[in-house]
């Protein structure tokens, strides 16, 4: 089996979607197809059960898919780092961030790469859905999540900046030509319900209770800010979101309001504990000397 065709296996073994892995790969749908019938062909057994609706692995799926895995993501490591030391590169760290504002954090950036030039630093935005899966896989080395968070397999950092909360509101909904809102306020209509975990990081985003002890309406359930602000725009929901959020998603059919009786959102540093190597405690010793930034409203 060749490389190509193993990325594209376990590609569509995450994404369960033979378009969406094309796009991904930017490959054509037919080459997609091809290379799963081909696997098919010498293994002797289908890999993916699938009709007009829906792709799921078989039973054989699943053990190549996780068999694969991890062989594929060390010799992906091994061929990177072979390229990097032709460079003068000798290790290159992850970031994984929820939040958007990449580029207010370039200090942190700019410190780090001057610092370590033997180094090279990879920026990659990862859906809230995801997050601690893709740090628990090894798809990112360290996250930048928002706190509080309290896993016994993970080590919180340093924080990087703490911000004010805003509402994200269609522009024709009831409560957009208010100058702000309060959670009280703002209890009745629907915010977005999220199934992933852990629930208490969740609900420190989006509380369930007002300050007064009202319960907040939960809603339809997303997995990314994208699904989040189409159902905000579509008046269905009310969204909380970062400050940071009115100057890096502006849209002409979202208006956004300072939320006056939450405190501010920290965001701070999370790694695997077991993975701390010298590149995380480099980076988080520049968090430490540089200090929280101070964030824009």
């Amino acid at each position: 089996m060749e490389l190509r065709d193993i990325e594209i296996f376990l590609t569509l073994a995450e994404e369960l979607h033979f378009g969406r892995t094309a796009n991904r790969l930017c490959l054509s749908p037919a080459r997609v197809t091809q290379a799963i019938q081909k696997q098919e062909r010498q293994i002797g057994a289908p890999l993916f059960e699938r009709n007009n609706r829906t792709v799921r692995l078989t039973p054989v799926g699943r053990q190549l898919r996780d068999d694969l895995r991890p062989l594929y993501a060390g010799l992906k490591d091994s061929l990177q780092r072979a390229q990097l030391a032709v460079q003068g590169i000798t290790g290159t760290l992850r970031v994984g961030m929820l939040p958007i504002n990449a580029y207010d954090l370039r200090p942190y950036w700019d410190v780090f790469r001057l610092r370590h030039p033997q180094w090279r630093l990879r920026i990659r935005q990862t859906q809230f859905s995801d997050a601690f899966a893709a740090l628990r896989r090894g798809d990112v080395d360290v996250l930048i999540v928002w706190l509080p968070l309290d896993e016994p397999d993970l080590t919180v950092g340093p924080v990087l900046f703490a911000e004010p909360r805003v509402l994200a509101v269609a522009v024709d909904h009831e409560l957009a030509q208010r100058t702000s809102v309060s959670l009280e306020m703002v209890a009745d209509f629907q915010h977005p319900q999220s199934d992933t975990g852990p629930g208490y990081w969740f609900d420190a985003y989006a509380p369930r209770q007002t300050p007064r002890g009202r319960l907040i309406e939960r809603g339809p359930s997303v997995r990314a800010t994208e699904e989040a602000i189409t159902l905000t725009s579509m008046a269905e929901t009310v969204t909380l979101f970062p400050a940071h959020m009115t100057r890096y998603w502006v849209r002409p059919d979202i208006a956004y309001l300072p939320v006056t009786d939450i405190g501010a959102l920290p965001y701070a540093l999370v790694w695997r504990s077991e993975t701390e190597n010298e590149l995380i405690r480099a980076l988080s010793e520049v968090v430490r000397d540089l200090g929280p930034l101070v964030q824009k409203s």
